[in-house]
């Protein structure tokens, strides 16, 4: 009976070793594991300035198809939009091009514009309406948007063009409804893709994929 109870008591004592050993293995992992994760803890602003650039891109693409759609079903040159952007380097004589690099280099800054614009969009976006109801989003671009407008036609263009170049051609040149749509379709296909640029931590991906 006694060699029972010491084989028992052994047995037991073997147990709680190997479930020590076990807890202690588990609290290793869970250190090196912490330890190597490269995803931060609070908000990953690096990332979302990439995603906003990402996303700019696409936001501008949308307001460029747009006035090149429009122009044409009024009879202008498709790419108007970019002739009269082309007036702040190149003054009035932007407005004779029909071709060429010229043409083709308007179309890459104003795509890399809106790469730029798109970052403090998304930049909103995602870290101050991350979980906001549609409709809150949607009024806050569109005022975004509206704002960068205002901003840069009237604050900054129609004094900084005359300046330098000695004509006001884009604030004249670009009517006011055209303008408007021009940022405000910008501002609505950033807030419609806005989620392809959620960061997703690798954890929650982790349980995403199990669930």
């Amino acid at each position: 009976m006694a060699n029972g109870e010491d084989r028992l008591a052994a047995l037991q004592g073997q147990i709680r070793t190997l479930q020590d050993e076990v807890d202690q293995l588990q609290a290793r992992l869970t250190t090196s594991a912490a330890r190597g994760s490269w995803a931060p803890r609070g908000y990953y602003t690096a990332y979302h300035i990439l995603a906003g650039m990402v996303l700019g891109f696409i936001g501008a693409g949308a307001s460029l198809l747009l006035n090149i759609v429009g122009a044409a079903m009024l009879d202008k040159h498709p790419l108007h939009l970019i002739q009269v952007y082309l007036t702040f380097p190149l003054g009035e004589k932007a407005l004779e091009l029909n071709s060429g690099f010229a043409l083709a280099a308007g179309c890459c800054l104003y795509m890399g514009t809106g790469m730029i614009g798109g970052v403090p969009f998304h930049l909103i976006l995602s870290r101050f309406l991350p979980e906001a109801a549609p409709a809150k989003r949607f009024v806050v671009v569109s005022v975004l948007s509206i704002g960068v407008w205002v901003i840069n036609f009237y604050a900054v263009l129609s004094w900084l063009q005359p300046l330098l170049i000695g004509g006001n051609w884009i604030v004249d040149q670009i009517p006011i409804y055209v303008a408007v749509a021009t940022h405000l379709v910008f501002g609505w296909t950033m807030l419609l893709v806005q989620s392809w640029g959620r960061f997703i931590p690798p954890t929650v991906a982790a349980r995403e994929e199990r669930g």
